[in-house]
């Protein structure tokens, strides 16, 4: 393969949240996109026309082999999971089914059919309670919860099978994925999603009644916790890039984190979604949940080190703007 080179690409969860957005930035780039996704989360909407999309579970080794074929698969970008994280404390064994062991089905369907790069959905979770913030990539892994360490293993899985096999990856590990698509064709679309901002955007709508504080005694400047924002539509370009860094180097690998490198409290959260409705939603204070950090803000550096990636939408009103766009956009899709 020719640095340059536009290879086919399977994405995962290519309905989903976050899925979605990437297959838009890849069509976009140039890349040929098929999707697979079961739409247990995801919406078949969020799937552009003209894309091959393929319902199903990618436990289904079989349809992978032959998606792989009929597609002629160079790459798979993988976004299928969960990702909750109080769920995954209450539920340890459905994290470890979707997150883990099906990765397992499809790192090796993958290896069985040839496909030498991969791109993996992590998360900032693996770090658990960082000794530092900023958080660095080599900083130590030690989850706090069963959805941290599902997406960890997975990440062992991708460095060994690596090791082993003519397969490059790059482990993109997001912190607080927000926003939505500025053309609003997109967006956060899950009913009872638990995103800060999501759920504050629904709220200034009406559509829910309050916004749940989760701990208002965290060792933060205004005691609630402190995330790194980052709009979904720069993930997304974050991934073509990367994508075009294994294709460019089928000899190196990648590991980095996706964030802005400044976090927000919930209460800073709510205090611009206030201000962008010129509204004030309601806000109920409650205890910690399970699993949740104090702080958790990205250090960057190595990302916009290794890629051409500039971010285009560092900015929480504009984040907010746009998923307030799309949650005003979602009322009239499932009204028809």
């Amino acid at each position: 393969m020719s640095d340059g080179e536009k290879v086919p690409v399977l994405v995962t969860g290519g309905a989903g949240y976050i899925g979605s957005h990437a297959v838009l930035a890849l069509k976009h780039a140039g890349w040929p996109v098929a999707v697979i996704d079961n739409l247990t989360t995801g919406f078949r909407f969020a799937v552009p026309d003209g894309v091959p999309f393929y319902e199903g579970d990618i436990e289904d080794a079989a349809l992978l082999a032959r998606i792989f074929a009929e597609q002629g698969t160079k790459a798979v970008m993988h976004f299928a999971g969960s990702i909750i994280v109080p769920e995954s404390v209450e539920n340890p064994l459905k994290y470890y089914h979707n997150n883990t062991a099906k990765s397992r089905v499809l790192i090796q369907a993958a290896v069985t059919a040839g496909v030498p790069h991969f791109i993996f959905s992590s998360t900032a979770a693996t770090y658990g309670v960082p000794e530092r913030s900023p958080v660095r990539e080599d900083d130590a892994k030690s989850p706090i919860n069963p959805y941290g360490w599902s997406k960890l293993m997975t990440e062992q899985m991708l460095a060994d099978t690596s090791a082993a096999h003519p397969m490059n990856f790059c482990v993109l590990r997001y912190f607080n994925v927000a926003g939505a698509d500025p053309q609003a064709r997109t967006g956060q679309s899950t009913a009872g999603a638990t995103h800060l901002i999501k759920v504050a955007c629904e709220a200034a709508l009406g559509k829910r009644d309050k916004v749940g504080v989760f701990g208002t005694d965290y060792d933060t400047p205004d005691g609630t916790g402190v995330r790194d924002y980052i709009h979904v539509s720069d993930l997304a370009a974050a991934h073509v890039h990367a994508l075009g860094a294994l294709v460019g180097d089928p000899a190196s690998s990648l590991t980095m984190n996706c964030g802005y490198g400044r976090g927000f409290s919930v209460l800073e959260v709510l205090d611009a979604v206030d201000r962008v409705t010129d509204s004030k939603v309601t806000r109920e204070l409650s205890p910690r949940r399970a699993g949740d950090p104090a702080a958790l803000v990205s250090d960057p550096a190595r990302i916009r080190a290794t890629l051409p990636w500039v971010p285009q939408y560092d900015d929480l009103d504009t984040i907010i703007t746009h998923a307030l766009a799309w949650e005003e956009k979602l009322s009239t899709i499932r009204a028809e």
